[in-house]
C-alpha cells in the first residue's frame, strides 16, 4: 500500500508540469492584405480620375460634399422654413440610377416611389447621405463613387462591382418623427 502511494505523488509531482507555448506552424505576413490596399487605392485613383474627368466635362456646378460624393441642384427650394430631414423622419421619395456613361440602370418607374426612415433602415451610403442635404420639393442629381454606392458586391442584379453611379432624386415628403 505505501509503495502504491508513493507511485502515486510521484507521479502527480513529475507529471504536472506548465503549458508551453506552442509555435506558429506558419508565419503570416500581410502580404494579402498590403496587394489588397495597393489594389483598392488603384481603383480608386482610376474611378476618381473618371469622375474628375465627367465633372470637368459638365456644364452644371457639382458641389463636393463632406461624406465623400459631389451633387447638383436640379431644383432648389430657396425657403428657410423648408425642413431637412433628422433621425426617425420618414422621407417619401423617388430616383433614377444611372452609370457614369448616362446609361439608365433603374428608372423611376422601376424604383417606385420610396418610403424610408432616417438612418434606421438599409440604404446604401451615399444616398442615405444625400437625403440629409434636402428638403421637400428638391430634386437633387448626386454622383456617387463605389465605396459610396454599392461597393464591391454591386447590388447583386443590376449594378456591377466597383460601379460609380449618378442618382437623380426628388424628395416628395417629409413626416417629422
Amino acid at each position: 500500500m505505501n509503495k502504491l502511494l508513493i507511485l502515486i505523488f510521484t507521479l502527480l509531482a513529475f507529471g504536472c508540469k506548465t503549458p508551453e507555448a506552442r509555435r506558429p506552424v506558419s508565419v503570416k505576413t500581410g502580404s494579402f492584405i498590403n496587394e489588397s490596399v495597393e489594389r483598392n487605392k488603384k481603383l480608386n485613383a482610376k474611378e476618381q480620375a473618371r469622375i474628375e474627368n465627367l465633372l470637368k466635362n459638365q456644364q452644371k456646378d457639382y458641389i463636393a460634399s463632406e461624406n465623400g460624393f459631389w451633387y447638383y441642384y436640379n431644383t432648389k427650394m430657396e425657403a428657410d422654413t423648408l425642413y431637412k430631414p433628422n433621425f426617425g423622419d420618414l422621407v417619401n421619395y423617388n430616383y433614377n440610377v444611372k452609370s457614369l456613361n448616362g446609361q439608365l440602370i433603374y428608372s423611376k418607374e422601376d424604383l417606385k416611389t420610396q418610403n424610408y426612415v432616417m438612418d434606421k433602415e438599409e440604404l446604401f451610403t451615399g444616398l442615405r447621405e444625400g437625403l440629409k442635404l434636402m428638403k421637400t420639393g428638391e430634386t437633387v442629381t448626386f454622383l456617387f463613387p463605389s465605396q459610396k454606392a454599392y461597393g464591391y458586391y454591386g447590388d447583386e442584379n443590376k449594378i456591377g462591382s466597383n460601379t460609380p453611379l449618378i442618382c437623380e432624386v426628388t424628395i416628395n415628403s417629409i413626416t417629422p418623427n
